[in-house]
């Protein structure tokens, strides 16, 4: 079986200033095109079989400028649905809930047609997206890519490795970053995480990208 390529979309403003960026089709800035276009040639490593991408121009213009072609769009590839917290800094959601943590208290309500997640709503749909990716894994041989967003990447990640969604914290993830979940002895592991291509070590191997002020 292949790997599992998960990439997170370039740096968008409110990634750069930490404001929960759900269903905001918000695009890239200059900086997250130049990300993504430095991810072409890690991807290009592997013999891809399937991609998906999440509906959102941040993340679709990413697959383009990252050379993963033809990629299906997806919904369950979308951002956690933050709810009443769309748009908003956990600095400013800590000024009346000083103790709130997104992966084990979700969001508060919004508007009917953007109601808020649930960490076990986000891991449900990330179980969706599983099963459509073994699908592919198992109809031709190589990898898979999916171009999506930071915290649903991470709940998927917690999920793939039969961790509870919440698990989904301790996997930090920054933008324009490609990570990599593979086998071993028929188990599922990490196998590289939030590498940019510009962050090689003087040895070669690469090191890790900077983390951003926030995870959405």
């Amino acid at each position: 079986m292949g790997d599992l390529l998960l990439v997170r979309h370039g740096e968008t403003e409110w990634s750069l200033s930490g404001r929960h960026t759900g269903w905001s089709d918000i695009p890239l800035t200059e900086k997250g095109r130049e990300q993504a276009r430095r991810l072409a040639p890690l991807i290009a490593r592997h013999h891809i079989a399937a991609a998906f991408v999440s509906p959102m121009q941040r993340a679709r213009e990413t697959a383009r400028l990252a050379g993963v072609g033809g990629a299906g769009v997806d919904a369950d590839l979308s951002e956690w649905d933050y709810g009443g917290y769309e748009g908003v800094t956990t600095v400013e959601i800590h000024r009346t809930r000083t103790d709130w943590f997104l992966f084990t208290d979700g969001v508060a309500p919004g508007p009917p047609e953007h109601p808020g997640e649930s960490p076990d709503e986000v891991g449900a749909r990330a179980e969706r997206m599983l099963a459509k990716i073994d699908a592919a894994l198992a109809e031709a041989e190589g990898s898979v890519v999916v171009v999506s967003h930071g915290h649903f990447l991470r709940v998927l990640t917690a999920r793939r490795l039969g961790l509870p969604a919440s698990a989904g914290a301790l996997f930090q993830l920054s933008t324009g970053t490609v990570s990599r979940l593979s086998t071993e002895h028929r188990r599922h592991v990490v196998a590289g995480w939030n590498v940019r291509p510009d962050a090689y070590c003087s040895h070669g191997s690469l090191s890790p990208g900077e983390a951003g002020p926030d995870e959405h």
